[in-house]
């Protein structure tokens, strides 16, 4: 009787753990409105995660350095900063406000055909998942996305 008890608080306690784990934060950082919308609601109808987004790479560094990510998706072409610029001040800034994190969160970039060539010069950074050209593609930023965050269930 009691190896049941101890079974029913056992699985109480780890499902519920996992259920708060498993919800992934992405940081969407774009000037579009309509782009930020649109992944957001691609990403949330298909994989468990939760979305914040930004305009600006000044409201992008806020959220980041309060809250922890496991994405960071970003437009190379932005208001006020590069979205390349972005990453390496927050691959810098990040694990160190983050304990626990010894890296930044792996990054996919918004590109236009005009921004290939500061893709390419990034892209080999190893942090670096893919990009996904605009206007915006949902096919690839579902492929990609998929292998970095948890399905719906």
């Amino acid at each position: 009787m009691k190896e049941k008890k101890k079974a029913k608080e056992a699985t109480a306690v780890p499902v519920a753990a996992t259920a708060a784990m498993v919800t992934a934060r992405v940081l969407v950082v774009d000037a579009s409105l309509p782009n930020r919308r649109l992944i957001r609601e691609a990403l949330t109808a298909f994989l468990n995660c939760e979305v914040d987004d930004a305009a600006t790479a000044e409201h992008a560094c806020e959220r980041a350095l309060q809250r922890e990510y496991v994405l960071f998706i970003f437009a190379i072409c932005l208001p006020d900063m590069s979205g390349t610029l972005l990453d390496r001040v927050l691959a810098r800034i990040y694990p160190r406000l983050h304990t626990g994190t010894h890296t930044a969160p792996p990054v996919i970039f918004l590109v236009r055909g005009e921004d290939a060539t500061a893709y390419h010069e990034i892209s080999r950074d190893a942090r670096v998942r893919g990009s996904v050209p605009l206007p915006l593609n949902l096919d690839t930023l579902m492929n990609i996305t998929s292998n970095l965050l948890p399905a719906r269930t």
